[in-house]
């Protein structure tokens, strides 16, 4: 793996994300959904800056973490939160 480059498990897949990232724009480079609503719409990231909450996600087992907050690592497991 290049330098400067991290490995997340997203959805099933791996993904190399750039160190420094955060989950919601490796999610949006991905073509992921942050979450599906409860209509079955796919939503994602709006604001950037963890107030309009669209963008939460399943991280390490966590449920509702806002994913434009959290910062990438090596290894972390994010899925798409339903």
């Amino acid at each position: 793996m290049p330098d400067g480059t991290v490995m997340i498990f997203l959805n099933g897949g791996s993904v190399a994300v750039a160190a420094g990232s955060t989950v919601a724009a490796a999610m949006l480079n991905a073509g992921q959904p942050c979450r599906i609503s409860v209509t079955g719409e796919a939503r994602t990231a709006l604001c950037g800056m963890g107030i309009c909450f669209e963008c939460r996600a399943l991280i390490d087992g966590r449920a509702h973490r806002r994913s434009c907050q959290v910062v990438v690592r090596d290894g972390m497991i994010v899925e798409t939160q339903r």
